[in-house]
């Protein structure tokens, strides 16, 4: 048998969980959850199994589900019928603001098995902005890990009052940043040409944002905004938002952080997957860090 055509069928569901980043079983409870407490509150808890929701993304499942998954579906997405929902016409929905075709950048990965848990690549890290805002990826987030070296997306594209409202309604904020007064911040000054002591600024400022920020806080949501910073060679910039969206930029010689590639990966259960490389990669760097 030939190869297999490009077009697949996708269920609209399984299209729109991935454009809110919604795809991993457990962010998928916690939202199930959410719209079954406005629709029926002893609906609660009565997420469909793995197996289940697997049969659901893949079109594995004859008909629809029971009237209550129904319900509560439709309350995720207020504006679909359980129908549409259930329609082999996902591929055909663009998510919002995509780039449009990103080049590859290490040879074609036109196959599924190539990609892994890589789901979009951009040429730098303006082009992956534009595509992802911050309210994108932050507005309903409930844990943000964070390390780099001045880590803009938190500090600057983000507003002040908006951090607050996630950490007030228990969100867990973790940022690493390059040492302002470590050696490898100067090092990577002198790589990119500066003389001014701008990324020793700029990384300065934004942690006294964040500082400022914590002072504000009550006790317990001042807990949840843990700042540390690390003196070591940087190598990449990765943002990792509630276990299930993995954002890594590597640091390239002479070149600025904005000019990176940009590698995006949505699933923290594929087998043979990037996503535990760069999760354990920020774990031991914050292991070594020290709290600002």
């Amino acid at each position: 048998m030939g190869p297999q055509p490009a077009t697949q069928t996708v269920i609209l569901l399984k299209t729109l969980l991935k454009q809110r980043h919604w795809q991993t079983y457990s962010t998928f409870c916690k939202e199930y959850d959410k719209a079954a407490k406005k629709v029926d509150p002893s609906l609660q808890g009565g997420w469909p199994s793995r197996a289940q929701l697997h049969r659901w993304l893949t079109g594995e499942l004859k008909g629809l589900p029971y009237s209550d998954h129904c319900r509560v579906l439709e309350a995720m997405f207020p504006s679909r019928s359980a129908d549409e929902l259930f329609s082999a016409n996902g591929a055909e929905v663009p998510a919002p603001r995509v780039e449009p075709d990103p080049a590859p950048l290490a040879g074609p990965l036109s196959e599924p098995s190539q990609l892994g848990d890589l789901s979009a690549v951009f040429s730098s890290r303006s082009a992956f902005s534009s595509a992802y805002p911050a309210s994108t990826l932050f507005d309903s987030a409930k844990e943000i890990s964070a390390a780099g070296l001045s880590l803009n997306v938190i500090c600057q594209s983000y507003p002040d009052h908006q951090l607050k409202r996630l950490l007030d309604t228990g969100t867990r904020i973790r940022c690493l940043f390059l040492d302002p007064k470590g050696e490898a911040i100067r090092a990577r000054e002198a790589e990119e040409g500066y003389t001014d002591g701008t990324l020793t600024t700029l990384t300065a400022l934004n942690i006294s944002i964040l500082t400022r920020l914590r002072a504000r806080l009550d006790t317990e949501s001042a807990q949840r905004l843990e700042l540390h910073v690390y003196d070591e060679t940087i190598r990449f910039n990765i943002l990792i938002v509630d276990r299930g969206l993995c954002v890594v930029q590597p640091y390239l010689p002479q070149a600025r952080g904005v000019d990176s590639p940009t590698l995006v990966i949505t699933d923290n259960t594929a087998a043979d997957g990037l996503f535990p490389v760069f999760d354990q990669v920020f774990t031991s760097m914050w292991e070594r860090s020290r709290p600002v």
